[in-house]
């Protein structure tokens, strides 16, 4: 009985959709996490230096936009990348086909001696290598494998990766901007967006435990480390706020919720009249 390919991997070793597209997820999660809070950051560090005081709208619309633009800017670039690696693959393969075609007895030599070196004796490998010589489909699988160590790439999908980057990016980015949709953007908001980005990493960090069964202190603390780096990047770039100029705000929003008073960043959102940047 013909075995479903497929169903297999599914089965009896649990590659799902999640672990194939792990690669984006990771990519992605961890991009939007880090891109999303450094955006926060420096609205809060802007207000923190007494720059600015920032409305929660003014949070919302540029983080959101910022989600969104670079999730789209992420999504699409990662389709030309994995077509370029297919065709790349693609490529090579042929004309490993062309050369077993062209000289079949070099190719044979080259097939004995990856055979040895991966622990076989020579005369078992030349045998071997006489039998597969029967079959140039997997002898060119082989030379993809052994001699050139590229991944087969042909059932990759540009379209699903750039959808699975893109998904990733706005679900794990949206994270930090959770607490700007329930509360004022104050100081302990800020700490709680920095707790909700360090969750975002242990979560992303247990999704590659469960995906790849490696130790999960391991998976989870490459995220945090790696998040926590770029957390700091952000956090340091705070100073360069100190250069706006006062205004008053006196968008819906700051006025519904008492929190007109001076300092709004974007005269666009906040609906001050003008805004100044000190050179």
């Amino acid at each position: 009985m013909d075995i479903d390919g497929g169903l297999h991997r599914r089965k009896e070793h649990g590659l799902g959709q999640i672990q194939e597209s792990l690669k984006q997820i990771v990519y992605g999660g961890n991009d939007g996490i880090v891109t999303t809070f450094a955006i926060v950051a420096g609205f809060a560090g802007a207000s923190a230096d007494g720059a600015a005081q920032i409305c929660a709208l003014a949070v919302l619309v540029f983080g959101l936009a910022n989600l969104f633009a670079d999730a789209v800017s992420m999504g699409l670039g990662e389709f030309p990348s994995t077509r370029s690696q297919r065709d790349l693959y693609i490529s090579h393969r042929r004309i490993e086909l062309e050369e077993l075609n062209a000289n079949p007895k070099r190719e044979r030599r080259e097939i004995v001696q990856m055979l040895v070196e991966r622990g076989l004796e020579p005369i078992p490998a030349d045998r071997m290598s006489r039998e597969l010589k029967k079959c140039p489909e997997l002898i060119a699988d082989m030379m993809m494998s052994y001699e050139l160590e590229m991944p087969d790439m042909r059932n990759g999908s540009p379209a699903l990766d750039g959808l699975m980057t893109f998904f990733s990016f706005v679900a794990f980015g949206s994270i930090p901007l959770t607490q700007y949709f329930l509360f004022a953007p104050t100081t302990a908001t800020f700490i709680a967006s920095l707790f909700a980005t360090f969750a975002a990493l242990v979560l992303l960090g247990l999704l590659r435990w469960w995906s790849t069964r490696e130790s999960v202190l391991r998976c989870v603390g490459e995220m945090v480390l790696v998040g926590n780096v770029c957390a700091v990047v952000a956090l340091w770039g705070r100073s360069d706020s100190r250069g706006i100029e006062r205004k008053h705000c006196r968008c819906v929003f700051c006025s519904q919720a008492g929190l007109a008073r001076p300092g709004a960043m974007f005269a666009g959102i906040c609906g001050t009249r003008g805004i100044g940047l000190s050179m």
